[in-house]
C-alpha cells in the first residue's frame, strides 16, 4: 500500500473538524498549557513558506504538552486592522471589510491544509465589533486612570480628583506627573480646584490621565496620511511602504507609557525571554540618571537634563531642538528670519539622520543669552538639529571639552571649549572618560566624577536651579491615526472637552463614509461619516493604531463569546500567563512593549491576577527566499554609417544576457553576439558597416523562482511570455554556448516584490503538509534564519514513506506482536529521549534528524513490531500528524492520537553491553567486530585473532603486535 499524503491529509482534517478534536474547555482538573503564536495581519498575498515556521513549532510543542496531560489552549485569530486593506479601498472603493474577510478566509485555507491543532471556535478578529468592544473598554479604562507614583501603580481618576479637592496640588514638583509635559502644571489650592469651571477642570486631568489628548509633536506620513509611532519610522521612513516622514505639532491622543517605564525595565528580569530582546527593550525605554539644571532667561528659563552635571562649569552655550517651542520665544527680531529658515529646513530630517550623521553639523545663534546657575555668566543658545525634541527636555547644556558631538559644534562655529577634566586635551577632542579628575574652575575642582556629580546635584538644590533625576528615553505612545480602517476612539467631544462614551454605548462602530480619504479640509476620513455623533456632540474621528488590538488580544482568547466582559474572571483565573509565545524580534519595541503595558495596567486595576503577559518568549528566524536574476545590456552608443534610412534610428529592445556570461559583457566594448542580438531589431545593423558600439552597464532584474530550475535553468518561453504580458515584446536573448540561460540566485528576505516567494499550497499538493512541517523544522534551529532550498524536501519526502513502509509489507499492513530484540528497543527509547529532551529545549531540527536515525535503523532490522512502532508514531504525531493518525487508526485505536499518553523512555534500554571496533591492520581499517563490554583485553584480542575474516587477512602469518584499546580500536600490525 502506497503512501497517498493528499487522500490521508484530507481525511484526517475532515475528522479533526467534523468532531472538533481540538476544542479546548477550562477543566480545572488538569494541569494548563496555554501557547500562543503571534496572530497574522492576513494580507491578500496569503502565506508563503515562510510565515508557518512559528506555527509549526508552537503546534509540536501544543501538541507534546496534549500528550502530556495538559489541557493545551493553542488558539488563533487575525490583527485584521491594518493600512494595505484601507489603501486597497482607496485605489478600489471596495470596503475594507469585505477585502479582510476575503484574504481571512483565504488564510484559514492555508492554515487548515498544514494541520495546525488550533481551537478555531476561540477565533478572534481585531476588526470585529464584538472585539474591539473591548479594546474600547480598555482605552476608557486607561482615559479613566492616573498613575500614582507613590503606590506604584494605576488608579482610577476619581481618587485624583478626591485628592485636587481635599489637598490640591503643588504643580510641577508633583511627582504624579509624567510623560512627554513641555509644559509645567501650575500649583493650585482645594479651593481654586473648586472654583475652577468644568473645562478647566478637564484641562487639568488630561495631563495626568493615562490615555491623553494634547499638543505634541508626532511622527506625521503625508503619504499614509497619518501619525506614527516611533517603533513604526525606520531610518526616517514609514516602516509600511518606505514613505519619508516628519515631525509635526498637532492634537494627538497619546498613551502615557512613560508612567510604566522603571517597571517594564524591572520586569524583564523575571522574563524566560532571549537576552538580546530584553537589551533591545531595555535600550529603548533607556533609563539615564543626572539632574534637571535650569537656566534662566529673564523671568523664564531654559530647562536641560544631562546625565554630567558634574561638568556644568564647562557650559559654553546651550543648544535647542528645533522643535522647541521656546526657539520662538527666545529668538531676537534681528535673527529670527535665519532661525525660522533653519527650523523649517531641519523638520524634513528624521530623527535618525540627525543622530547618524554626526559629522554633520549644523546650527543657528538665536540672538538670546541663558545665565549661568552657578556662575551668572551669559551663555549663548542656539538651535541645532543635532539636539532632539523627543529626548530630555529638548535642550542641552553644551559642554565641547566632554562631549565630542558639543565639541563639533563648537569646532565648527567658534565658540569657547572649556577643559573640564584633568589630562584632557581639548584642541584634539572631547575627553568624556567618566573615571577622571574635575578640572575646570569652581567648587568642583579636584573631584573624580562620581563625588562631582553628587556634590553638583546637592548644589543646584540649595539654590533650586535643579535637582536630581532619572530620565528615560521612552516617548509615550502616539495613539490616533488619520485612518478610517481602525477602532474607533470612544470618545466625543463638548465645547471642545473630551468625554468618555457611556460602556452602554460600545462598541461604536465604524460608519459608512463615501470616500476612505481625508475631507477636503484634511480631517481624517470619519469626518466624512454622516451624523457622526453621540446625543449631538461630535465624536472623534481618529482611530486607534494597529497595535491597540494585540496588546490585549492573548486575554480574550481565554473566552471569546463573552458578551459582558473582555473575559471571565473564571477564565482568566485558569489560563492566567501565557505559558509560551512565539513570533518575530522585530517587534521589540512595539507589539511586545505595549502588550506588557496594557497587561500592567489590566493588572493595576484588578482585572487580572498577573503583570506580564507572557512567560516564555521564543523569538523564531526567518525562512529567507533564494532570489533568482537575470541580467540585460545597458545603455549602449552607436556609430553608424550616415546612409542609414530615415526611420531607422536604433530604437530600445531589451537584450538579457546569461549570468555565465556577463563578465563578457560588462567590459567596455560590445560583443559580436549582443551587436547580432540587437541586428534581430534593427535590419539596418545586419548589411550596414557599424563604426563603433560601446556598452556601458549592465543591469539586473529578479524574475519569478518558479521559472527557475534546480541547476538555475531559467525556462525562456515562460519568461518571454511573463515579460510580454508587462507590455515588453521587443526581447532577445543570448544564452551559454549550449543554449541553456542561467540566472544568478542571492538569498535574501523571501517576500512577493523579490518575486521569489514560495506557496506552501504547492508544496503540500505535491509532497503533503506533514513533509512540510517536518521539512521546516528540519531546516535549522529555529531562532535561526535559513534559506529556502525546495530540492531538499525530497529527503524528508523519501523519510515519510520509509516511516510508512515499516508498517507495510506486499502492499498489505503488516505489523507483529513479537517482542522486540535488544537493537530494536534501543533505536526506539533513543529517539523517544533525543525527542522529548528536544520539544522541551525546542530544537526542532535534531528531533527530526534524530527520527530519520531511527527509521534507517528500524528499517535495516526489518522491524515490524507493535511495540516499537505504536509509541514511535505517538513520539512523531506532534510533528507529522495526519501519517500519525493514519497509522494509529491502522493499529486498531478507535479515538484520536491525540489522546494517547506520550511514551516514556527507558534507561535501561539505553545501556551499551557492548562495542563494535573497527579492526585495522597497520593502521588501516578492515572491518568491525562486536564484542562485549566485559571483555578484558587479553580477550578481545584473542577473539579477534580467532575470527575468520582476521585469520584470512594474516594468511597464516603472526601479527608482530596487536594493540586493543578499549572501547576505541584494534591494531594489527604485520
Amino acid at each position: 500500500m502506497q503512501y497517498d499524503h493528499k487522500v490521508i491529509e484530507r481525511k484526517w482534517q475532515e475528522k479533526w473538524r467534523a468532531s472538533k478534536t481540538y476544542r479546548v474547555a477550562n477543566d480545572p482538573s488538569k494541569p494548563k498549557y496555554y501557547v500562543l503564536d503571534m496572530f497574522p495581519y492576513p494580507s491578500g498575498a496569503g502565506l508563503h513558506v515562510g510565515h508557518p515556521l512559528g506555527y509549526i513549532a508552537s503546534d509540536i510543542v501544543a501538541r507534546f504538552k496534549r500528550h502530556q496531560g495538559y489541557n493545551v489552549l493553542h488558539p488563533m485569530g487575525y490583527d485584521s486592522f491594518g493600512l494595505p486593506a484601507e489603501q486597497y479601498a482607496i485605489q478600489t472603493g471596495q470596503h475594507p471589510a469585505k477585502t479582510t474577510a476575503e484574504n481571512t478566509a483565504r488564510y484559514r485555507q492555508q492554515l487548515d491544509a498544514i494541520g495546525f491543532s488550533f481551537d478555531w471556535d476561540r477565533e478572534v478578529r481585531t476588526s470585529d465589533p464584538a472585539f474591539y468592544k473591548w479594546t474600547q473598554w480598555i482605552f476608557l479604562q486607561l482615559f479613566d486612570s492616573w498613575y500614582d507614583p507613590q503606590a506604584d501603580k494605576a488608579r482610577p481618576i476619581s481618587e485624583l480628583i478626591a485628592r485636587f479637592e481635599a489637598q490640591g496640588c503643588t504643580g510641577q514638583d508633583a511627582s504624579v506627573l509624567t510623560g512627554d509635559e513641555e509644559s509645567p502644571v501650575g500649583a493650585f489650592t482645594a479651593e481654586e480646584w473648586k472654583r475652577f469651571d468644568e473645562r478647566t477642570r478637564q484641562m487639568v486631568l488630561q495631563r495626568f490621565r493615562l490615555a491623553y489628548l494634547s499638543d505634541a509633536w508626532v511622527n506625521w506620513c503625508p503619504a499614509l496620511g497619518t501619525v506614527l509611532a516611533n517603533d513604526e519610522v525606520k531610518d526616517g521612513v514609514s516602516e509600511r511602504g518606505g514613505h519619508p516622514v516628519e515631525r509635526r505639532r498637532m492634537k494627538q491622543w497619546s498613551l502615557r507609557i512613560t508612567a510604566y517605564a522603571q517597571r517594564l525595565l524591572d520586569g524583564l528580569d523575571k522574563l524566560d525571554w532571549s537576552e538580546s530582546l530584553k537589551e533591545t527593550q531595555r535600550n529603548w525605554i533607556g533609563r539615564s540618571e543626572g539632574a534637571t539644571v535650569r537656566f534662566a532667561v529673564g523671568d523664564d528659563f531654559i530647562e536641560v537634563f544631562t546625565t554630567r552635571p558634574d561638568t556644568l562649569f564647562g557650559v559654553s552655550f546651550l543648544t535647542l531642538a528645533p522643535e522647541h517651542p521656546l526657539v520662538a520665544k527666545f529668538t531676537t527680531p534681528d535673527r529670527r528670519a535665519e532661525v525660522e529658515a533653519y527650523v523649517e529646513r531641519a523638520k524634513n530630517r528624521s530623527e535618525r539622520e540627525r543622530q547618524a550623521e554626526v559629522d554633520k553639523v549644523s546650527g543657528v545663534f538665536t540672538g538670546c543669552y541663558a545665565k549661568h546657575p552657578f556662575t551668572g555668566a551669559d551663555i549663548p543658545v542656539w538651535v541645532g538639529d543635532y539636539v532632539l525634541a523627543g529626548y530630555g527636555t529638548g535642550a542641552v547644556m553644551a559642554v565641547p571639552g566632554g562631549d565630542q558631538r558639543d565639541w563639533r559644534f563648537a569646532k565648527h562655529f567658534g565658540l569657547p571649549i572649556i577643559a573640564v577634566t584633568e589630562g584632557a586635551d581639548v584642541d584634539k577632542g572631547a575627553d568624556e572618560r567618566k573615571d577622571a579628575t574635575i578640572c575646570s574652575e569652581g567648587f568642583l575642582k579636584g573631584l573624580k566624577v562620581p563625588q562631582a556629580i553628587t556634590r553638583a546635584i546637592q548644589e543646584l538644590e540649595k539654590i533650586g536651579a535643579g535637582e536630581g533625576r532619572v530620565n528615560f528615553r521612552l516617548r509615550d505612545a502616539a495613539f490616533g491615526r488619520q485612518r478610517y480602517w481602525g477602532e474607533p476612539i470612544p470618545i466625543y467631544y463638548k465645547d471642545d472637552i473630551p468625554h468618555p462614551l457611556p460602556e452602554s454605548a460600545l462598541p461604536l462602530e465604524l460608519p459608512e463614509v463615501d470616500k476612505f480619504l481625508p475631507t477636503e479640509d484634511g480631517q481624517p476620513p470619519l469626518a466624512r461619516a454622516k451624523n457622526w455623533t453621540y446625543e449631538g456632540y461630535p465624536l472623534e474621528t481618529t482611530t486607534m493604531p494597529g497595535w491597540a488590538g494585540s496588546s490585549w488580544y492573548f486575554l480574550r482568547y481565554m473566552d471569546p463569546h463573552n458578551a459582558e466582559r473582555f473575559a471571565s474572571p473564571e477564565a482568566v483565573d485558569y489560563w492566567k500567563q501565557v505559558d509560551l509565545y512565539i513570533g518575530g524580534s522585530e517587534h521589540a519595541t512595539g507589539h511586545l512593549l505595549y502588550f506588557r503595558f496594557w497587561t500592567k495596567f489590566l493588572y493595576d486595576r484588578g482585572w487580572i491576577p498577573f503583570d506580564e503577559p507572557a512567560k516564555k518568549l521564543v523569538n523564531q528566524g526567518m525562512i529567507q527566499g533564494v532570489s533568482a536574476f537575470v541580467y540585460s545590456a545597458g545603455q549602449v552608443g552607436w556609430s553608424l554609417q550616415p546612409n542609414l534610412l530615415p526611420g531607422e534610428t536604433p530604437g530600445n529592445p531589451r537584450i538579457y544576457i546569461t549570468a555565465t556570461r556577463i563578465e563578457e559583457f560588462s567590459e567596455q566594448g560590445v560583443h559580436i553576439d549582443l551587436i547580432s542580438a540587437y541586428a534581430r531589431h534593427w535590419p539596418a545593423l545586419a548589411d550596414r558597416r557599424v563604426n563603433g558600439v560601446t556598452l556601458h552597464a549592465t543591469h539586473k532584474w529578479p524574475v519569478p523562482v518558479e521559472f527557475v530550475d534546480d541547476k538555475n535553468r531559467l525556462d525562456i518561453d515562460r519568461f518571454i511570455e511573463w515579460r510580454a504580458a508587462a507590455g515588453e515584446t521587443n526581447i532577445s536573448v543570448i544564452g551559454d554556448t549550449d543554449g541553456d540561460f542561467i540566472c544568478s540566485r542571492e538569498v535574501e528576505k523571501m517576500s512577493k516584490s523579490k518575486l521569489n516567494v514560495v506557496n506552501p499550497d504547492d508544496i503540500i499538493s505535491r509532497y503533503g503538509a506533514d513533509t512540510l512541517r517536518l521539512y521546516e523544522m528540519f531546516l535549522g534551529p529555529l531562532e535561526q534564519s535559513k534559506p529556502w532550498d525546495t530540492h531538499g524536501i525530497e529527503g524528508t519526502y523519501r523519510f515519510l514513506r520509509k516511516f510508512w513502509n515499516l508498517f507495510h509489507a506486499n502492499d498489505a499492513f503488516s505489523v507483529s506482536d513479537d517482542v522486540p530484540t535488544q537493537a530494536e528497543w534501543k533505536a526506539l527509547h533513543a529517539t523517544l529521549k533525543k525527542v522529548t529532551e528536544d520539544i522541551e529545549k525546542m530544537s526542532f531540527n535534531t528531533s527530526v534528524a534524530q527520527f530519520m536515525i531511527a527509521v534507517n535503523e528500524l528499517g535495516a532490522l526489518r522491524c515490524n513490531k507493535r511495540a516499537v512502532l505504536e509509541p514511535l508514531t505517538i513520539a512523531l504525531a506532534p510533528f507529522a500528524p495526519h501519517i500519525a493518525e493514519e497509522l494509529w487508526e491502522k493499529l486498531g485505536h478507535p479515538t484520536s492520537i491525540t489522546t494517547a499518553p506520550w511514551p516514556q523512555w527507558d534507561a535501561q534500554h539505553l545501556v551499551e553491553d557492548s562495542f563494535s571496533y573497527p579492526i585495522s591492520f597497520n593502521g588501516k581499517t578492515r572491518l568491525q567486530l562486536e564484542f562485549p563490554l566485559a571483555l578484558r583485553k587479553e580477550e578481545v584480542e584473542a577473539q579477534v585473532l580467532a575470527h575468520p575474516e582476521v585469520q584470512a587477512k594474516l594468511a597464516g602469518q603472526a601479527p608482530k603486535k596487536v594493540i586493543v584499546v578499549p572501547k576505541r580500536i584494534v591494531n594489527i600490525v604485520v
